[in-house]
């Protein structure tokens, strides 16, 4: 099962798209301030993003130019 769950997820931001272009990004950013990492930990990354979204420490919103 996947956690946090897409309904919890989807309570934080205002779509699917918005969701997946801000934890891509904080993912990105997350792997950046790690520096290199091994490939199995990957998927870390992504999940550590997607719990800071669900958490509220990361607030999406959509404007014309892109995601803040």
């Amino acid at each position: 099962m996947i956690h946090p769950s897409l309904d919890q997820l989807l309570k934080q931001v205002d779509s699917r798209y918005t969701l997946v272009v801000a934890a891509a990004k904080r993912a990105r950013e997350i792997m950046a301030q790690e520096g290199e990492r091994q490939e199995d930990n990957a998927m870390k990354s992504v999940s550590i993003a997607l719990e800071e979204i669900s958490s509220g420490k990361i607030i999406c919103e959509r404007t014309s130019s892109g995601i803040k």
